[in-house]
């Protein structure tokens, strides 16, 4: 692991011109719309062939696009982001194309947040997010560690069998159920057998679906919900939109998939915001404890509100522990309460990077 020791000295070679950089997808563009907004240089490291969104069509937000045959070769570009004082935005599209170990040992260039948290959105991780929900004690899905524990609808998590960083989801009301609906993805070349075996099973919870987009100021120490938005999913969002007579007949033919296309802004009635702060500033510290500087930056608690009675409860069916996929957050009233304009993502972050380098504190804000 790449030590507090070594990233503290490229801080000390680099100069008063900082730039922000990230990798070419995810929420790019989002980073760097912040970080001019907030007079900062930026920097893009893009797949070859995969360019031209940062090269032509939002080139005027882009200072630097550096270009590397595939996304894993990020390692071979680190001395050049280290002469242009790069602080790294990382992102899960970073985490899923580039190789953990290199990243976490190799990778010498000082990422804005805990480069050890992300890997721990991995389900099959010891001490995963769901040790640190629990350690934060907030509610989630009841889950079952085997098929014939299932004793209520649940919802099965697998990774696909083409994109390993994808899930298919399918619902079973008991071990029969589950065994029946998994063979027929594994026999349709859906999930494989592997996957299957470290598939989760998790209480299936109906409710109204969001994401609380949050940002924890190592700086300032103060919390801050950047947003709250929902995901947009083939082909499950289309198959809503449809009559329930289509939908059978459309289902006989094809499965309802869950890929995420997209995001739109929601927003959520006040009552909530305070239990939704109340849990988020206790997930910080279960990270600080147990992950040591804990979330530096934003992070996500994702999962459904719940009718109730006696209260509508909010119910966490994963965490994200490093920017959101979703630019759309800023449209949403929460930062203008506290700024009095709009404040995206990525341009809280570049706040945070402009003023960490003003102070002299910029250790406290990367590892």
């Amino acid at each position: 692991m790449i030590t507090k020791q070594q990233i503290d000295a490229v801080l000390q070679k680099y100069g008063k011109e900082i730039t922000v950089g990230t990798l070419g997808g995810h929420s790019a563009l989002d980073v760097c719309r912040g970080a001019k907004d907030e007079g900062l240089r930026t920097a893009v490291v893009c797949q070859r062939g995969r360019e031209k969104t940062y090269t032509q069509h939002y080139k005027k937000i882009v200072d630097e696009a550096i270009i590397i045959d595939k996304f894993a070769d990020i390692t071979k570009v680190q001395e050049q982001l280290r002469q242009l004082n790069t602080i790294f935005v990382h992102s899960r599209y970073f985490w899923v194309y580039c190789n953990f170990e290199e990243i976490e040992n190799d990778f010498l260039v000082p990422i804005f947040g805990t480069r050890q948290l992300v890997r721990k959105e991995e389900r099959n991780e010891d001490k995963n997010q769901y040790f640190l929900l629990e350690q934060a004690g907030i509610k989630t899905p009841k889950r079952f560690s085997k098929p014939e524990e299932i004793d209520c609808l649940a919802l099965v998590k697998a990774a696909e069998a083409q994109r390993s960083y994808e899930r298919a989801f399918f619902i079973a009301a008991n071990a029969a159920d589950y065994k029946k609906k998994s063979q027929q993805l594994i026999e349709n070349r859906t999930i494989t057998e592997e996957a299957l075996k470290k598939a989760v099973i998790e209480e299936f919870v109906a409710g109204a679906p969001v994401n609380f987009n949050f940002f924890y100021s190592p700086l300032t120490k103060e919390l801050e919900l950047l947003g709250t938005d929902v995901r947009r999913q083939t082909n499950i969002d289309g198959l809503l939109r449809l009559t329930a007579p289509e939908q059978n007949e459309i289902m006989q033919h094809h499965k309802a998939k869950y890929i995420e296309a997209g995001h739109t802004a929601v927003t959520v009635k006040e009552s909530l915001l305070e239990k939704a702060y109340e849990e988020a500033a206790n997930f910080v510290k279960a990270t600080q404890q147990h992950y040591p500087p804990g979330i530096i930056g934003p992070f996500a608690l994702q999962g459904a509100i719940t009718a109730g009675p006696p209260a509508e409860e909010i119910v966490v069916f994963d965490v994200s522990m490093r920017i959101p996929g979703s630019p759309g957050t800023r449209y949403t009233p929460y930062m203008n309460y506290l700024y009095g304009k709009d404040i995206s993502a990525g341009r809280r972050i570049a706040m945070e990077i402009k003023k960490a380098a003003q102070e002299n504190r910029m250790g406290e804000i990367v590892t």
